[in-house]
């Protein structure tokens, strides 16, 4: 699957309020991002067409199994790369905030190759 970074970060987004809180709303998103709630809409309506989520008559946003597929493998890159970089020494807000632009970045091998290692080094 080949999509934007973008798209990929509404879509983690979408499922990490939809962990947190049950139900996702296009404001919750726009808090979560830091963006405005026009450019969730503009998001949403192209995140719509092209099959990754669902809107209901009450504008809660589902994912659909595609992308739920995508915002799941971003998230756990997200959580696996925060943890490599806290292990590395660097502070939180950091960490979290470089994991966020590797997550994308990073090709599939390596990805691998770091979550194989933190698991045979009991982290």
């Amino acid at each position: 699957m080949n999509i934007r970074k973008s798209a990929e970060d509404y879509l983690e987004q979408i499922l990490m309020i939809q962990e947190q809180k049950g139900t996702v709303r296009s404001i919750d998103i726009a808090l979560g991002l830091g963006v405005t709630k026009p450019s969730v809409s503009v998001a949403m309506k192209r995140l719509r067409e092209n099959g990754y989520i669902l809107m209901d008559d009450n504008n809660l946003i589902t994912l659909t199994e595609s992308g739920e597929e995508i915002a799941r493998n971003i998230y756990d890159r997200h959580k696996t790369l925060t943890r490599c970089l806290l292990l590395l020494g660097v502070e939180e807000p950091m960490a979290r905030e470089d994991a966020c632009k590797l997550e994308h970045d990073i090709s599939q091998t390596t990805f691998e190759a770091l979550k194989n290692y933190l698991a045979s080094h009991g982290e």
